[in-house]
């Protein structure tokens, strides 16, 4: 009896194994879905589809004196399917992330330097905000609106985390101002007057 079962568990084993995949490479040339990109052949995998080496520097000459440099699956083809992802944040002095959702993905930043004033926005409309230093930890839940700022009178650096290959993200003040969505509606919306909503899209590159 014994010897029929360890057949029947070796050959389950076995099969499971040849079944399973270790990874999915993205395959950058095919379109990306809901559930991430195709699988690369295993044949065209190499270990550089695991490696990436864009993480060394950002560029704050913007008007949000801040670069958010991602390692996602289009830049990182080999962290498709595995529900993680890594991104550099610096923040030049009085750089600023706006507030800002990420609709697929939690995020972690650990600061790396300087002080950053973070924060999120819960459902609830309850703020949790903390002024972060060299070392400091924050998590924001996925889908909540949350900010990050330069609270030194030096450059910051940090390393964001995420629970997806591809978080996605939407920038409140670009959804508002950034587009052709007619002022009169933003200014039902949010209660600004027509004065500061063409003031912002004109910052922002809005129209209408």
């Amino acid at each position: 009896m014994i010897l029929p079962i360890f057949f029947m568990l070796s050959f389950l084993l076995s099969s499971s194994s040849c079944n399973a995949l270790d990874f999915c490479v993205a395959d950058l040339k095919t379109p990306q879905g809901l559930a991430g990109y195709s699988c690369k052949k295993l044949e065209l995998v190499t270990v550089d589809d695991f490696v990436f080496s864009g993480l060394h520097t950002g560029n704050t000459s913007n008007l949000i004196k801040a670069a958010v440099t991602p390692a996602f699956t289009a830049q990182f083809p080999g962290v498709n399917g595995l529900g993680i992802s890594i991104a550099r944040l610096d923040l030049a002095v009085g750089g600023v992330v706006p507030m800002h959702t990420h609709p697929g993905s939690s995020e972690i930043i650990v600061v790396i330097q300087g002080i950053i004033d973070a924060g999120f926005v819960s459902s609830a409309n309850k703020v949790y905000f903390k002024t972060l230093k060299t070392g400091d930890i924050m998590v924001f839940p996925q889908g909540l609106l949350h900010f990050q700022i330069n609270a030194g009178t030096t450059p910051a650096l940090a390393y964001v985390s995420f629970s997806s290959p591809s978080p996605g993200i939407q920038i409140l003040d670009f959804a508002l101002f950034g587009n052709d969505l007619p002022s009169n509606i933003i200014e039902e919306t949010t209660f600004l007057d027509g004065a500061q909503v063409k003031k912002l899209k004109g910052v922002l590159g809005g129209t209408g």
